[in-house]
This record gives structure tokens, C-alpha cells and sequence, in this order.
């Protein structure tokens, strides 16, 4: 019996240890898959328990002008977070947030009071607001650091920069074109979370992959915008007149060295604005060129050879019937040669010219100068215009598109193909952006002059320009647009706009034109000054010609491109005072001032500069031969040269300006 119970208590430990044994190779077995097969997946889902990832918009490269002059940055400002389930009272959190936050309390008590362990409150507040916010130390508030876009020149370059919505994705104008560069790698907030699931804010959070987007290097400068949308806008309210498009572009390269548009928007607050602002509407708006198309079926008649400049054309005393409609000039004309017709600005001239040189032969060359199709500049929404093909035309077609009626164009079009006639016969692509750069200095990609065709021969295109620089001077069409010293080529143009709800034109509505180059030899600019539906005089001549001299002469000053044969006085007249322009002069870029032209003086009495704008300045200073250089924006404060000393030859003087207070 004791045997028999000894021999069952051996047995039963022997399967105790067995079970012990199996129970050992099993932990063992489980430990090493968890411990070593499983362990990186495992580490990662514990990891995912206690804490949480939160991205945060990542910060946008720089846009700079063509000076280096920033256009668009990104800011690091606070973002406001909560942990509602930390608010011990909501509404009181409320109250206290609301009148800093400029929220009501009814929605940020909705935000403390949802059952989530974390939400934002308000993104990308003010410096004051996060001072004000960090002084309450509120429980369950907290902040994270976010990019937000900032665009320091305000309305300046608006249109052309455009504006990055709220989770830094570019929405319009070259913040969209370029977003793939800008925009930089998503940055990602590390939080802590509790046994519940609950965040833990903390103070120093961990922040990855903090890598910024490139910088746009552009052609735009910064000054030429700023004087393009000063003299604009002054045009636009005084003719009450809807809006405005300047272009102004060097014929050359093809770089945009200014687009301005009226009326602006502030990038920086987009969502007060209508959307009909935020478009640039040199590349999104089509319009009738009027008289300003004569000059290129000038040119393609004659580099057909179909018409020579001798050639004299009946302009029927300003009356011609064409296929039972009839076609009239401002003024009555006897027999005008080619240069006259450009001079005076002959319809009926310009349409026996077309009619001359045929249908398909000028649709052809019009399709040359780039009408019709995209110039491929990069900004988005442009638009091709239209130019119907010859089989869609009526009988009379070939006068009015002579004329610039029956097409529509876009004003980067006509700058585009104005600028093929400067630079003696090249189509250049236009474009904004010189230089994409890596956060590192790096280019990455550089933008050169690109030639999409050779419009006309170098013969043809002086021969054009010639007939050009008789527009502004007396008898042309456009003698507003003269400025003394610099030899212009231009073309008005006023063309009555069509009535796209009954058909035919609207009356009373028409579309101020001009479009020239200088120094019309050697151009270093080409401008084109739309004004839509000035109210009283509306003549092209009058209205969109003088915003081309003001633009111009401003820009060939800043440019240091100064009037040829300038004679300066031993003792001139003291300056006159001079009442402060309206709006801020706000001129940032330093600027050298050369003399090139011929100059004859020995000795010149320096001005007292002290409260006179910029503008002003140059133009006082345009008959001598001092070196100026200019120092910030504004109204003149300071000069090195005292006020009253003789100044000789070549002497620099600079000139500091600050803004008013």
C-alpha cells in the first residue's frame, strides 16, 4: 500500500515537471518571438499607444524680387491647442479667451466641451495675442510653433505672388505655379499621451523632418511694381474707370519686370476680398486690341513684301463701305502713306493694308506675333484669346481685324508681341521667376531668354518702330506719351468693348490702350497701360498714354538710364515747393544713379532735398551730373551734401529717406 503511494506521488511530481518543463519552453518561446522576432512592430505599436503625431504645416520658401528684396516669407508664430478633458470649466476658459482670440465664447466652449483628448483653438495668432494668451496660464492650453506666410509689401506684387491658404498650399498666382518648390516637408509635433489615451502637453515638444521649402528668385523689381501700381491706381480713380492692367517687360530677355493691377488685394488678409481681386488679370482677361494691332499687320505686310513705306493708301475722307457696312476714322484722311496711317491711326487705312496682304496671310503672321495661343508664362489661368480661323471670318474680317476688332487678346499677348517689334523681330517667352534656389544656396533651376521664333526680319522691325516714334510727337495720337529726352515707340488704341449679353458693342464702354518701348533704339523696357472703362474722355491717347510717360520716365531714371544731350545750368532756379502726393512714395531698393548721354557742365548747386519724395528728387536731379545714390523709402531726411554747395562733376551724394510717421 505505501509502495503503491509512493509510486503515485512519483508520478505525480514527474508530470508536475514535465508541465512545468513545457510551460517554461513555452514562455521561453513566446519570450524570444516577442523579445526578438517581434520586437520592432511591437515597439512601434506601444510607441503608438503613448503617444501622438500631429502635423503641422511646414514652413514655405522665401519669393524674392530680382534684388533680393523678400516678396513672401514664412514666419514661425503660436498655434493655440487644447485638452478639453483638463478644462475643469469651459465656459470660464471661454470667457477669458474670447476677447483675445476676437472669438465668441459660444464656440470656444463647444471646442473645450467635445470628448476628444485634443483640438485646436485658433491657428497662427499674433505675438501679442500668444503673450496675452501665456499670461492667463490657462490648464489644458497649450501651444505649438506653426509657418505662416507673410507678405511684407502688402498690395504690392499681389496679384503676382498670390497667397498660401491656411495649410500652406499655395492657392493663387506663383505661390500656386510653384507650390511642388515652395512648399517644405511636412513637420510633424511629437505628444505625449496617458494610461487613458489622453495628450499630455508639454513645453518642449518634439518636433521632425523640419526641412524648408526653396526660394523663387523673380524678374519683378520691386520698385518698377511699386511706381507701375502707384501711377495706375491714380489713373483709375481719377477716370472712375473699372480697372487697370500695366505690363511693363524687357524686350530682350522676355522677364516681367512688373505686372499692376487695379483694383488690388492684400495677400495677407485674401478672405476679405472678393475672388474676382485675387486674378491677375494680364493673363486671365481677354480684351479687343483696337488700333494697337495696326502695327503688327504693318510689320507682316511688310516682311511679305506686299507693301513698301513709299506706298501711299486713300482713306476715303474717313467714311469706306464694306461689304454693306461702313467703316469709319476719328478724322477724315485724304491718301496716307504707311507711316501716316500708323501716325494718325487710320482704320480704313489699316483694313486696305489687311485686305492687301489677304486673309490667310495675315491670320498666318498674327498667329506668328503669338495671337491665339498661350505665351507659356508661368503664372496660372492664362488664357489663349482668340483668333478665329480665316474660314470662320465675314466678308469684312480681314478690314476690322486690321483694326483689332473681331479678336481678343491678353495683355502678355501684346507685350509679347510689342516687344518682338523692339528687339528687331524675336518672339520671347515671357517669364517671373529667374532662379529656383535650395534652402542650402543651391540653384536648382535658372530660367534663360528663350526665343520661341523669329516673328520678322530686323529690317521690318526698325522700319516699324520708326513709324512708332511718330505717334508721340505733334500730330500723333499719342503726344501725352512723349518725355523729353528718351525717343519713344508706341501705338494707342481704344477699342469699344463688345456686349456680350445682346451682341454688337456696348455704348460708352471701351477699353483705353497704349503700348510702347524706349529708348526705342536700344529698349530697356516695354510697357503696355490698359485702362478698362474710364468714364468721360476715353481715348487711348489721353487716358493710357500719360500713365506710359510717368511709368517710363520714373523707371528710366531709377534704371540710371538718364536723357541723352542733358545741359545742365551753372546756377539754376532754387526748386520750387513741391505739395506732398497723395499715398506713401515707399520706395525700398538702394539704388545707384549713373549718368550715360552726353553731358555738358563744369559745376552745379546742390538742392535742398529735405522732405521730397523720391520720384521727385530724380526728376530735379536729371539735369546734372551728380552720382546719387538713394537710401531707403519714403520722404528725404538727410543728404552727405550740405544744401547750397557747389557740386562738380561726378560727385556722389546719397540721399537717406525714411517713412512719415
Amino acid at each position: 500500500m505505501i509502495d503503491k503511494a509512493r509510486k503515485w506521488l512519483k508520478f505525480r511530481i514527474f508530470i508536475i515537471f514535465v508541465v512545468f518543463i513545457m510551460m517554461t519552453v513555452a514562455i521561453s518561446a513566446k519570450a524570444y518571438q516577442l523579445q526578438i522576432l517581434k520586437s520592432q512592430r511591437l515597439s512601434q505599436l506601444a510607441e503608438r499607444q503613448h503617444r501622438k503625431v500631429i502635423s503641422v504645416v511646414p514652413k514655405r520658401g522665401v519669393i524674392y524680387d530680382r534684388n533680393r528684396e523678400e516678396m513672401a516669407i514664412s514666419i514661425d508664430v503660436d498655434s493655440i491647442c487644447a485638452e478639453p478633458i483638463k478644462i475643469s470649466d469651459a465656459y470660464k476658459t471661454a470667457k477669458e479667451l474670447s476677447p483675445i482670440l476676437k472669438m465668441s465664447e459660444k464656440e470656444l466652449a463647444e471646442k473645450f466641451t467635445v470628448k476628444r483628448p485634443f483640438t485646436w483653438v485658433s491657428r497662427r495668432i499674433s505675438p501679442e495675442q500668444s503673450t496675452k494668451v501665456k499670461n492667463l496660464k490657462l490648464d489644458g492650453i497649450g501651444f505649438i510653433k506653426e509657418a505662416r506666410r507673410f507678405y511684407p509689401n502688402r498690395e504690392t506684387a499681389g496679384n503676382i505672388i498670390g497667397f498660401a491658404g491656411l495649410d500652406s498650399r499655395g492657392l493663387e498666382g506663383l505661390e500656386l505655379q510653384y507650390d511642388d518648390y515652395l512648399k517644405g516637408e511636412t513637420t510633424h509635433s511629437v505628444v505625449e499621451r496617458d494610461a487613458l489615451g489622453r495628450i499630455i502637453l508639454s513645453h518642449g515638444l518634439k518636433q521632425k523632418g523640419q526641412q524648408t521649402g526653396n526660394d523663387l528668385v523673380l524678374t519683378v523689381d520691386k520698385t518698377i511694381q511699386f511706381i507701375a501700381e502707384k501711377e495706375l491706381k491714380e489713373t483709375v480713380a481719377r477716370t472712375n474707370a473699372k480697372s487697370g492692367t500695366v505690363v511693363a517687360m524687357n524686350p530682350k530677355t522676355g522677364e516681367i519686370l512688373a505686372i499692376a493691377n487695379e483694383p488690388q488685394f492684400n495677400p495677407n488678409i485674401f478672405g476679405n476680398y472678393n475672388p474676382s481681386f485675387w486674378r491677375n488679370r494680364a493673363v486671365t482677361d481677354c480684351f479687343e486690341p483696337g488700333s494697337t494691332f495696326k502695327v503688327f499687320v504693318v510689320a507682316s505686310a511688310l516682311e511679305k513684301g506686299v507693301i513698301s513705306a513709299k506706298d501711299t493708301f486713300f482713306c476715303e475722307n474717313g467714311s469706306y463701305i464694306v461689304a454693306k457696312r461702313t467703316l469709319h476714322d476719328t478724322h477724315p484722311y485724304g491718301w496716307l502713306n504707311v507711316q501716316d496711317i500708323i501716325k494718325f491711326s487710320s482704320n480704313i487705312g489699316a483694313g486696305k493694308i489687311g485686305e492687301k496682304l489677304g486673309k490667310e496671310r495675315l491670320y498666318e503672321n498674327l498667329r506668328k506675333f503669338g495671337f491665339g495661343e498661350r505665351t507659356g508664362i508661368d503664372l496660372p489661368g492664362e488664357i489663349p484669346g482668340q483668333l478665329r480661323p480665316t474660314n470662320q471670318w465675314s466678308q469684312i474680317a480681314v478690314h476690322t481685324v486690321s483694326f483689332g476688332q473681331g479678336v481678343s487678346v491678353s495683355a502678355i499677348q501684346l507685350i509679347s508681341g510689342l516687344s518682338a517689334i523692339a528687339n528687331n523681330g524675336y518672339l520671347m517667352k515671357p517669364y517671373l521667376v529667374k532662379q529656383i534656389v535650395s534652402p542650402e544656396g543651391k540653384i536648382i533651376k535658372e530660367s534663360k531668354p528663350q526665343i520661341i521664333r523669329k516673328v520678322i526680319s530686323e529690317k521690318t522691325a526698325k522700319q516699324v518702330a520708326s513709324f512708332m516714334k511718330t505717334t508721340v510727337i505733334q500730330g500723333g495720337t499719342a503726344t501725352k506719351a512723349f518725355i523729353d529726352g528718351y525717343e519713344v515707340a508706341g501705338k494707342t488704341g481704344t477699342a469699344q468693348k463688345p456686349d456680350l449679353t445682346s451682341g454688337g458693342y456696348s455704348k460708352g464702354k471701351y477699353v483705353s490702350l497704349f503700348m510702347g518701348f524706349t529708348p526705342s533704339d536700344d529698349p530697356s523696357i516695354a510697357i503696355l497701360v490698359l485702362v478698362d472703362e474710364p468714364r468721360g474722355i476715353y481715348y487711348g491717347g489721353e487716358v493710357a498714354a500719360p500713365v506710359f510717360k510717368k511709368i517710363a520716365e520714373e523707371t528710366m531714371h531709377y534704371m540710371g538710364i538718364l536723357p541723352a544731350r542733358i545741359v545742365a545750368q551753372d546756377n539754376p532756379t532754387p526748386p520750387k515747393a513741391l505739395s506732398k502726393p497723395k499715398g506713401s512714395d515707399g520706395l525700398r531698393k538702394d539704388a545707384d544713379i549713373k549718368e550715360e548721354g552726353t553731358v555738358k557742365s563744369e559745376k552745379f548747386v546742390m538742392p535742398d532735398f529735405t522732405g521730397m519724395s523720391i520720384r521727385q528728387i530724380l526728376r530735379m536731379i536729371h539735369d546734372s551730373k551728380i552720382d546719387i545714390r538713394i537710401i531707403g523709402s519714403g520722404r528725404a531726411v538727410e543728404q552727405s551734401l550740405r544744401p547750397g554747395s557747389i557740386v562738380n562733376d561726378g560727385e556722389k551724394c546719397w540721399v537717406k529717406f525714411q517713412q512719415p510717421s
